[in-house]
């Protein structure tokens, strides 16, 4: 089958969680390959948040000068509407003791091109693009590599150690035909575009009516906006003629019913099928599932990068010494990977359950026609005493069990030299 070749570790998918992991095991001397079936990042509507703690990640890395240089806008405050007309600020980020108190609302390809540069400043670091992962090589019981094809052909990369990275429909889980538990969810999402030179800002924009909800993110000169309906009915959405999505839009989000105009056609208005999952068991032996493709994450929170993110330092602190060593493939591996699963699947349970709960308090009654708002005496709660606001804050921009960067990772920040990633096609 084509082409073998060799290294340490073999990541399967160039996003946060692939990226991150790459370059913390790279900084530690571990070999590693990142297989990308794309050619670059450039693709719209991904998670373009980034939370406190990744920022904070990014600052012990010595990253952060460069990530906040890139084009960004600030999200500090929730605020939904109240049922008197006033708004009720239900998360406030700037209340939280961190060093960056804000979501930071990021395109996704910078970012990644971001973690991409660094990790290829580490010798031991390569990315291969347009290098699709479509299976794992076994030998026995243990899995010693991937399978990948490319423009040009397939071949194996085997590897001590490989780690799926690539998301929800990840290939290599799909090989492994690891147990999961599905999670109903009763929605799908609809992600546009629309160009503002409107004062939006720095608060989420949650709206509802008449059985319709959306939520609008403010961006640099544009809102994302997220249209929520019930899962099933993208067919009915497709159908609508631009003129009517239009209209629908700016009744529903009257603060941009001046730049609804610009939404370019339906083609422009893209469809997130919604899933929420997570493997029972994230590993075999000589493989491990991190990120999406350990667990689908709602789009509610924004908080899947983060939790891919914090699953990637995870397994960097538990293994990094191991794969340096060696050790990871003479040992029983399977325990060093168990630890990873143990570590990470408590944050995963408990924000998927809190996600459960959002799901089943405002965002199904708000498709049922039922108010968008917070229940009057938490509104009355919340006003009386604002610092409440913090709590949620804290679930969501810090969440469970958050992971610290390792002593062996941190640089001091400095200057990008002038090189060009190592990529290889």
């Amino acid at each position: 089958m084509g082409t073998t070749s060799q290294t340490t570790c073999a990541i399967a998918g160039a996003g946060p969680a692939g990226l991150v992991l790459g370059l913390l095991l790279a900084r530690v001397g571990v070999e590693v390959t990142v297989l990308e079936k794309h050619a670059d990042f450039l693709r719209d509507f991904r998670g373009d948040t980034v939370h406190p703690t990744t920022m904070a990640l990014l600052e012990d890395l010595g990253l952060f000068e460069r990530f906040n240089a890139l084009p960004q806008s600030h999200i500090t405050h929730v605020t939904l509407p109240g049922g008197d007309g006033r708004g009720v600020t239900v998360a406030d980020f700037r209340r939280l003791r961190l060093r960056h108190p804000y979501i930071a609302m990021v395109p996704q390809w910078d970012l990644l091109n971001l973690l991409a540069e660094a990790a290829a400043e580490e010798p031991s670091f390569t990315l291969l693009t347009e290098h699709e992962v479509t299976g794992v090589v076994h030998d026995g019981g243990r899995v010693i590599g991937v399978e990948y094809s490319t423009p040009s052909g397939s071949g194996r990369l085997l590897a001590d150690l490989a780690v799926a990275c690539d998301g929800r429909w990840s290939a290599v889980r799909r090989a492994l035909d690891l147990p999961v538990t599905e999670i109903p969810v009763g929605f799908d999402v609809w992600w546009f575009k629309v160009p503002t030179t409107s004062d939006v800002g720095e608060s989420l924009l949650p709206r509802a009516k008449n059985g319709r909800v959306a939520i609008a993110i403010p961006r640099r000169g544009y809102l994302q906006v997220a249209l929520i309906g019930p899962k099933g009915t993208d067919h009915a959405v497709r159908s609508t003629d631009i003129e009517t999505f239009r209209t629908e839009i700016a009744d529903l989000i009257p603060d941009i019913a001046a730049d609804v105009f610009e939404i370019p056609s339906m083609d422009d208005v893209k469809h997130l099928d919604v899933r929420v999952d997570r493997l029972r068991r994230w590993h075999r032996l000589g493989v491990l599932c991190i990120g999406d493709a350990a667990h689908a994450m709602s789009p509610v929170g924004g908080v899947g990068i983060n939790l891919a993110v914090q699953d990637a330092v995870a397994a960097a602190r538990v293994l990094a010494a191991p794969l340096a060593s060696g050790a990871l493939k003479a040992t029983c591996s399977e325990r060093l990977l168990a630890r990873v699963h143990r570590r990470r699947v408590v944050p995963t349970v408990a924000i998927q359950g809190l996600q459960r709960i959002m799901h089943a308090r405002i965002i199904m009654p708000a498709l049922a026609g039922m108010n968008f708002q917070p229940p009057a005496s938490l509104a009355c709660l919340l006003r009386r005493l604002p610092f409440l606001s913090s709590i949620p804050a804290l679930v969501i921009g810090v969440g469970p069990r958050p992971e610290r960067a390792p002593q062996w990772a941190r640089r001091a920040p400095r200057v990008r030299k002038a090189r060009a990633m190592s990529v290889k096609r």
